[in-house]
């Protein structure tokens, strides 16, 4: 999915179909370019003026490939707070074979019953998922509470609240909970080949921490050094406890 497009449409408050209409094409075709697919260059140009923006913002691959960077990289968010509710569940929503989250309490992720909902229906139907959380009593989890300026007491108790709110994943086959005990240095969320990657910064919280979205696309690629870390990360982690 083009979520710069999405968001740059939202911002203009426009529908597809005004675009179609604009650009005289088939609203399937604007469709497709949500979708991911590249317009010609001449429907790019008219996309970004009826928008009023750059065409790189839009299609930022196109700007990557002229200057030989990456392509894996499909959007970068400022903020993980300027990720919509919508987009995380459309992101999940669209895995068919691998859900991954990492996270020391992802309590945002937790506390939304639709996404809940949706890691459900994915793992009924046959999806396998993998919820990485901290050990409330790691240090490492205390320690990122005090960078955060939240403290390490209120940290825990996050992933504490969140470990009780997945309680009704845990008896789900093909749904596993696991605790962590590793250093976070980046939150890692999986649908398939996609990422999400919340970066994190010393003293700043995760929510104002910039996010990038990732394609996995190659071998050996900046997606492939996340999924790696996850693996690492899930190797080394403890089931945990059935909630009661």
């Amino acid at each position: 999915m083009n979520e710069n497009l999405r968001h740059a449409l939202i911002r203009a408050r426009l529908q597809p179909l005004d675009v179609a209409t604009h650009l005289t094409v088939d609203p399937k075709t604007v469709g497709r370019w949500l979708n991911g697919r590249i317009p010609h260059p001449r429907h790019r140009l008219a996309v970004a003026d009826l928008l009023h923006v750059n065409e790189d913002d839009l299609w930022p691959e196109n700007m990557r490939q002229r200057r030989g960077l990456s392509n894996e990289i499909k959007a970068v968010y400022p903020h993980r707070w300027s990720v919509l509710a919508d987009t995380w569940r459309a992101f999940f929503e669209s895995a068919r074979t691998e859900i991954g989250i990492l996270v020391y309490s992802g309590l945002f992720l937790a506390e939304d019953a639709g996404l809940l909902r949706i890691l459900t229906e994915r793992a009924t139907a046959g999806v396998r998922v993998r919820i990485l959380l901290g050990d409330p009593n790691s240090p490492h989890v205390t320690a990122r509470g005090d960078e955060e300026g939240t403290g390490g007491d209120v940290m825990a108790a996050r992933v504490k609240n969140a470990l009780t709110l997945y309680q009704p994943l845990q008896g789900i086959d093909g749904v596993e909970i696991r605790l962590h005990r590793t250093v976070l240095y980046n939150s890692i969320y999986q649908a398939d080949d996609e990422l999400l990657v919340n970066l994190h910064a010393y003293g700043t919280r995760a929510p104002e921490a910039p996010v990038i979205y990732l394609t996995h696309t190659e071998t050996d690629s900046t997606a492939t050094t996340y999924l790696d870390s996850f693996e690492r990360v899930w190797i080394s982690a403890e089931p945990a406890a059935q909630m009661t």
